[in-house]
């Protein structure tokens, strides 16, 4: 299976989730991630989410923003956004309804919500105790995400 993360620069909760992701799942499966724009594009991960990660053992280092385009609708089987704009911005560009059912937000896909929110907060404008909350979120919906589509 090939799953594709999705967040809006792919500089901090996308990356996690492919790194926790990638971290639960057999190494016969891809987990990739993109951002809605460009802005970041070629970009590690922010230093914040590389240090979030190491600290639970995920090394996110080597990944570099990715910007999303219609290809990753074609080349992936699962596209998880992080909120509800990305899954916005993500279905502007589905050509059919079989992409369009490729889409999901994660939280809402893992049946997982947290505190009730079905979206994963954007924490760049906050501080290391939100990249942490963040992690936890995405590391629940990701273990969640792995036992149902049995990618271990």
């Amino acid at each position: 299976m090939k799953i594709l993360m999705v967040c809006l620069g792919n500089i901090c909760r996308s990356p996690l989730a492919e790194g926790i992701l990638r971290s639960k799942i057999s190494e016969k499966h891809t987990v990739a991630s993109a951002g809605t724009i460009s802005f970041h594009q070629g970009s590690p991960p922010d230093k914040r989410s590389t240090k979030t990660a190491q600290e639970h053992g995920v090394d996110i280092s080597h990944q570099r923003a990715n910007y999303f385009t219609e290809k990753h609708l074609e080349d992936f089987d699962k596209i998880f956004c992080m909120d509800l704009k990305n899954l916005e911005d993500v279905l502007s560009k589905a050509k059919s309804e079989e992409q369009r059912n490729k889409v999901s937000l994660i939280m809402e896909e893992a049946g997982v919500l947290s505190d009730g929110k079905i979206e994963v907060p954007d924490p760049y404008y906050g501080d290391m105790s939100d990249f942490e909350k963040v992690y936890q979120m995405l590391d629940q919906a990701c273990e969640a995400i792995a036992e149902k589509y049995n990618l271990k």
